[in-house]
């Protein structure tokens, strides 16, 4: 439960900072009731509040109205938990590596959100996740608490590269829907720091978990974030042998990242637009619409009489409703038919009718639009407009002889509202999506659940514009990287939406060794097919991605085991950069813990025989060879960079630092302070 949200002007300081609290955690306000006046208030749980601020030394929280399970708190502590991990480029599996601006990482999207926080929190615009469904087979995630086992267990897929023991959560478990709710609580919780302050996040869910995911997600993004439970119809022919009631649909459970999130508008139908003609000749087409709008009681001096040109009765509105517009301007559309004038006629008495008031209370003096000359002039008049055509915005039905109504024109409607209701003649169905996997891997299907493109091809429409970033941390057969791709090629001069996809690499039982290999084989393949298929559109589409792979830290391990350092450790304090990390690995390490992109353009370059790497024409310039030359400081210096990183091990000693250190702070004409923030040794 969470608080209404509070008015920003108030000079309550304590409010002001209970609304900004509430924008950056949400999760951490309760309802309580006052013992004095019995009423609900919400309130914040300081216990909850420390927990998110890293402080695992806080006891379980006192019990109250609230959603929760065993493990909650711990999955609570998991997701403040800083990691120590990293990502290691992987340039041989990746595609178009120079230009592309897509990623696509392989591990355990925990680990990798946290790590993506600095470079991209507050970047996504939008994120699509669909998880495991809990359905007691195909859940599988990282048992923390678990011993690790032997080698049987790598064998059999239960433990990664890296260590990390995985298993099914089957229904067996005790903790099956616990376990289900730690697991996915810690990553919603970082991934909203992902997302913009105008982004949005789609989950796909089944009737399984659907319930507790919206009660986790009105705790995360809060209850007033809640746009919408989309129901995609995902099969067109439901079995037979289904027990029960067969399941026709599936859901989208959508969160703005704050309240108020609107999706942009779908394009019109033919069958829409179909129902605006030109009975009148007029300049574009036009449909008949409601001439009067809702508020009479608040909108007094838009209720007013109006005398109809042909028969002269007086016309109000339709009781509990005004006019679309001021007297003014409905007096300048009256004169489009004969010559009106503003008369007070004392009609209070049923202005106030249609207000639903007293006439006691009744706005005075509203005028009414009325004929300016005799009925008769005034029908001669309007009839040779009703004959000529075109006639004004507010017209007569029955050739002249009807109510008055309002033209609405097709070139000022804007495009279909979305709805809850995704039908799979609009958005596809999983028969669909495997069938176009099917048609990407030569007749195969590697993977058992896809989602069709069209359907995450619809919220990435009415989500995203050109250069937003997309994240989808359950990527598994990467439809949403084809969706992206797709949709990017259907504009005029090609558009640059960007992905980020994680996927832990869980074992298949097919010809390809895990989830991630089938991934970013259908990115290589669908990029493929998208560019033969439309050649002159998509010479500029970036099909491209660059792989990384989730790692250990690339640094030894270095501790005081005692009071003295044998020499191998002494050694490591020199240098603890693992044997097998390369330069990109320091590079890229970099990069994330400065909270830069991983997707920005980088270029190298040969300097007395070491190599000099630019991130983003000299946004960041570093080297990590031994024993630096002068040249190569005056060459680094000359890109004008932002930042400049070194290996320790570049350096000697000390006193050669320190050379290097004045040296680039001259030459950009940096002050003390500029240099200590701008310049690091790794």
């Amino acid at each position: 439960m969470k608080p209404n949200k509070l008015e920003l002007s108030s000079v309550d300081g304590t409010q002001l900072n209970l609304e900004a609290l509430y924008q950056i955690a949400p999760s951490c306000f309760t309802e309580v009731k006052d013992d004095k006046t019995g009423e609900l208030r919400h309130v914040v749980n300081f216990k909850t509040l420390r927990q998110l601020l890293g402080d695992n030394a806080v006891e379980d929280a006192d019990e109250m109205y609230q959603f929760t399970w065993p493990g909650k708190q711990e999955a609570r502590r998991e997701a403040a938990r800083p990691t120590t991990k990293t990502l290691r480029p992987v340039v041989e599996d990746s595609v178009d590596w120079d230009h592309t601006q897509n990623l696509y990482i392989e591990g355990d999207n925990l680990e990798v959100l946290k790590l993506l926080q600095k470079s991209y929190m507050g970047k996504v615009k939008m994120i699509y996740i669909d998880p495991p469904y809990n359905t007691g087979n195909d859940f599988v995630y990282d048992d923390d608490f678990a011993v690790s086992q032997d080698d049987y267990d790598l064998f059999a897929g239960d433990v990664d590269e890296l260590g990390n023991r995985y298993r099914k959560n089957t229904d067996s478990n005790g903790r099956f829907h616990s376990d289900w709710c730690s697991m996915i609580y810690p990553r919603l919780m970082v991934a909203r720091s992902l997302l913009a302050e105008n982004g949005v996040i789609f989950i796909s869910i089944d009737d399984r978990e659907a319930d507790n995911m919206i009660k986790i997600c009105d705790e995360i993004f809060g209850e007033n974030s809640f746009v919408g439970n989309i129901s995609w119809q995902k099969t067109y022919s439901p079995r037979n042998d289904s027990k029960g009631i067969p399941a026709e649909k599936e859901s989208i459970i959508v969160y703005g990242k704050n309240e108020g999130w609107m999706p942009k508008k779908l394009e019109r139908t033919e069958d829409m637009n179909s129902k605006y003609k030109n009975p009148d000749n007029d300049v574009m087409p036009w449909t008949s619409d409601n001439p009067c709008a809702p508020g009479a009681r608040t909108h007094q001096g838009m209720v007013y009489a109006i005398q109809h040109p042909f028969t002269g009765e007086l016309l109000y509105p339709a009781v509990s409703s005004c006019w679309r517009y001021q007297q003014q301007e409905m007096l300048n559309h009256m004169n489009g038919w004969c010559e009106y004038e503003l008369r007070d006629l004392n009609d209070e008495g049923q202005r106030a009718k249609i207000c639903g008031i007293d006439e006691k209370e009744v706005r005075r003096r509203v005028k009414a639009i009325v004929l300016k000359n005799s009925l008769e002039e005034s029908r001669i008049a309007a009839n040779k407009i009703l004959q000529r055509g075109q006639w004004p915005k507010f017209y007569f039905t029955k050739n002249g002889k009807g109510g008055i109504r309002r033209k609405t024109y097709l070139e000022n409607v804007e495009g279909r509202m979305v709805t809850n209701l995704w039908p799979y003649i609009d958005v596809g169905h999983t028969d669909e999506a495997k069938k176009e996997l099917k048609a990407l891997f030569d007749g195969e299907i590697p993977f058992d659940t896809p989602k069709p493109v069209r359907l995450i091809q619809r919220m990435v429409e009415i989500s995203s514009e050109n250069n937003d970033i997309i994240l989808d941390f359950f990527s598994g057969a990467a439809t949403t990287a084809q969706s992206i791709m797709q949709q990017n090629s259907l504009g005029t001069n090609g558009e640059n939406r960007r992905f980020i996809l994680v996927q832990i690499p869980e074992k298949t039982n097919n010809k390809y060794r895990n989830l991630c290999e089938i991934g970013k084989e259908r990115i290589r393949r669908a990029g493929k097919k998208i560019k033969e298929e439309s050649p002159l559109t998509t010479q500029n589409l970036d099909t491209g991605f660059r792989v990384f792979r989730l790692a250990d830290s690339n640094f030894e391990d270095v501790k005081k085991a005692s009071a003295e350092y044998n020499q191998s450790q002494l050694d490591l304090f020199l240098n603890n950069v693992k044997s097998d990390r390369t330069d990109l690995d320091l590079l890229f390490g970099a990069m994330l813990s400065w909270g830069v992109q991983l997707s920005l353009p980088m270029t190298s370059e040969e300097v007395d025989g070491k190599m000099i790497y630019s991130v983003n024409d000299g946004d960041l310039v570093a080297c990590f060879a031994n024993d630096i030359t002068e040249n190569i400081v005056k060459a680094m210096a000359d890109k004008q960079p932002l930042r400049v990183l070194f290996r320790d091990s570049c350096f000697a000693r000390d006193d050669a630092k320190i050379n290097v250190f004045e040296t680039l702070k001259q030459l950009l004409d940096w002050s003390e302070e500029e240099a200590i923030k701008n310049i690091k040794v790794i």
